[in-house]
């Protein structure tokens, strides 16, 4: 059995030499661990900080692609690397890395495809009370939407065995937590909760440069999953709402008709039929997308079976 930790980073080089310090060399149930840096177009050295302190490999992008395309691109070197399981671990060592086995264990006991490591998010002492709510809340959206019971939606320390890591797609640059739970409770993959703890931070969260543009991006990541993987569910709360409102507002107008009153009250009768008709384009929209989710899925299978060709060591 493989293991491979892989560490996405972009311009990490003064956090890397203490993160890869921590990191273990033997994790039981494995024969062979490996480390994979995967260098995102950094400019300070970072690729060569980490092949003087031990990385077994390092991935260079030409560019910086943001980490949701670096985390996808050490996906894939880690499965032609021969993964079997691969653990995505931060480059500024927030999480603690004696974690490691915990978070591979119920992998490697066939309970789960994909393990999260869970923060204490309530005795972190540098989150804010906004930012403690957001994580909650946003964590719960994605449970409604996934149906996979994670506590810690955005934490980025995760294992996944190598079928799991093939079959995740990643859309966004900005981050891949959200989206990828979404992915792995539609796709039928079972994922598991795994209390872990975290490092004092060592910098500033590039992600998260206000909490305003933290929630921004989350809710579209979010929202555009939400059409990706549920459309007919996502269309049908418009397509209703929009149909009621013009029934309710057309039953209004009769009901003045009948009584002689109708004369005055033509604008209701077209604002009831512009809802109505609003509610039908949301419908059709919502079947159309649905069946188009039913072609991407195919899609989707297919392209595990090319991968699980071509990403051979």
């Amino acid at each position: 059995m493989k293991l491979v930790l892989q560490l996405p980073c972009y311009n990490e080089a003064g956090q890397l030499r203490g993160t890869l310090a921590g990191l273990p060399r033997a994790v039981a149930g494995f024969d062979v661990v490996h480390w994979l840096v995967v260098d995102d177009g950094s400019t300070d050295g970072t690729a060569d900080v980490a092949l003087a302190n031990g990385a077994d490999h390092v991935l260079r992008l030409p560019e910086n692609r943001g980490l949701a395309r670096a985390f996808a691109s050490g996906l894939e070197a880690s499965c032609r690397l021969g993964a079997d399981v691969i653990v995505n671990v931060d480059g500024d060592d927030q999480y603690r890395s004696d974690f490691i086995g915990a978070l591979c264990a119920p992998l490697l006991a066939g309970r789960a495809d994909i393990a999260v490591g869970c923060r204490p998010i309530g005795r972190i002492a540098h989150f804010s009370a906004l930012k403690k709510f957001l994580q909650r809340l946003g964590s719960a959206v994605v449970r409604m939407v996934s149906g996979a019971d994670v506590a810690d939606a955005t934490s980025g320390f995760r294992a996944y065995t190598r079928d799991a890591a093939m079959a995740l797609n990643v859309y966004s640059r900005y981050t891949y937590t959200l989206e990828t739970l979404v992915q792995a409770g539609q796709a039928g993959l079972r994922v598991h909760s795994v209390p872990v703890e975290v490092n004092p931070p060592t910098r500033p969260s590039r992600l998260m440069r206000s909490t305003a543009e933290y929630l921004r991006r989350s809710l579209l990541t979010m929202a555009r999953s939400f059409v990706i993987y549920r459309p007919l569910r996502f269309f049908l709360v418009p397509s209703a709402l929009a149909t009621l409102a013009g029934g309710a507002i057309g039953l209004r107008f009769l009901a003045h008709w009948l009584a002689g009153e109708g004369t005055g009250n033509v604008q209701s009768l077209i604002l009831a039929a512009i809802l109505i008709i609003l509610g039908a384009i949301c419908l059709a929209i919502g079947l159309v997308a649905d069946l188009l989710s039913v072609n991407r899925r195919l899609l989707e299978d297919i392209q595990a079976s090319q991968r699980r060709r071509d990403w051979r060591p």
